[in-house]
């Protein structure tokens, strides 16, 4: 069990155009979120799909790649590890968030 480790694995289509923010230290970061489906029937005999959304965030080379290649509706294969994370918003209200720290990315089909 020793090589078990934070690991997650996505394939999906981006539900928007990913947000590039370009920090003061030089770094790209990109931000943008993923929907998953899964089909299954129910007992009616219904086809049912389920769809979930996940929070993506990219860093640095992979974050370039993102932005000149990577747009709303492409399919891609993402791999990474998921972190969670608290901010307080601008009401002072503090909100808890879950994404996926992208550490590879593949660009799936056309």
């Amino acid at each position: 069990m020793n090589t078990l480790k934070n690991k997650v694995q996505l394939i999906g289509n981006l539900g928007n155009d990913p947000e590039i923010i370009n920090l003061e230290s030089g770094k790209t970061l990109a931000k943008f979120n993923i929907a998953t489906n899964e089909s299954y029937t129910n007992n009616k005999g219904e086809k049912i799909t389920d769809t979930q959304w996940h929070n993506i965030v990219a860093w640095g080379k992979t974050a370039q790649i993102i932005e000149k290649y990577v747009t709303k509706g492409k399919e891609v294969a993402i791999e990474g590890k998921l972190t969670s994370r608290s901010y307080e918003d601008k009401d002072g209200n503090k909100r808890y968030i879950t994404e996926v720290v992208c550490g590879e990315l593949l660009m799936l089909g056309k």
